[in-house]
């Protein structure tokens, strides 16, 4: 029970983004860093722990991450979107059981892609806010590329490894009521927040008041190794759907 509570801790944290949020400390940006580390912790302590979790546990982390979507439909800040989706999909990692570290990896190497485009943005424009940034894959197609690869992994599309490890569980596992409820409400809570983002800032007409920047080559080269990087998690995705 209590590995249960801390590892719920470390991959949920939502004291951490319920009470720092309050603060004018705290950044957006660290309370991601921080919240990213922390699912880092509870993947690592999941390996020298029992991986199976109470009912009642996944229940808990459940209506968390409800609240977490709520949340992220109120935001278009990059930071803050990051570290609601670690919280959206932190049932997952209590459900999975085995295969919830996996997935928590996959799904922490997208947003660390994520992450940086918010860098990227914060940088350049200000703010890692993507309201009035529209159609970016027009005249930044490189930034559109590669946010569009992290919004579809983020997404549940295959053949990224967020969906692999995610489709491999539901082929392997033995669902019941609370299993339907929680894998079918955050495949679509997931789903939709991806496309949301998609939709406001990838797509439609440039803002002709903003000076798109380009990304330098260094962060061009970094994004590819992030992307590559998914790619051989995808191998070992679709590894594991085969055994």
């Amino acid at each position: 029970m209590i590995s249960d509570i801390v590892l719920f801790i470390l991959a949920a944290g939502v004291p951490y983004y319920i009470f720092l949020e309050k603060g004018t400390k705290f950044h957006g940006k660290y309370i991601f860093l921080l919240s990213a580390f922390l699912l880092l912790s509870a993947i690592v302590l999941s390996l020298f722990v029992e991986n199976e979790h109470r009912t009642s546990l996944v229940w808990i982390s459940f209506f968390s991450a409800l609240f977490s979507i709520y949340k992220a439909t109120k935001t278009t800040n990059f930071y803050k979107l990051g570290y609601y989706l670690i919280f959206v999909n932190a049932p997952f990692f209590i459900l999975f059981e085995d295969a919830g570290a996996m997935y928590s990896l996959s799904l922490l190497v997208s947003l660390i892609g994520l992450y940086l485009i918010a860098k990227f943005y914060d940088k350049n424009y200000g703010s890692a806010n993507y309201h009035n940034i529209t159609g970016t894959t027009l005249v930044r197609p490189y930034i559109g590329t590669f946010l569009t690869f992290y919004l579809i992994a983020l997404a549940l599309y295959p053949p990224f490894p967020n969906s692999l490890f995610f489709l491999s569980h539901i082929f392997k596992s033995e669902p019941n009521l609370v299993w339907y409820i929680v894998v079918t409400t955050l495949f679509f809570g997931n789903f939709f927040l991806a496309m949301r983002v998609m939709r406001e800032t990838l797509f439609g007409r440039p803002n002709p008041n903003i000076h798109y920047v380009h990304m330098n080559s260094k962060d061009k080269a970094i994004h590819f190794f992030i992307i590559m990087l998914l790619f051989i998690l995808s191998g070992f995705g679709f590894k594991e759907m085969l055994l």
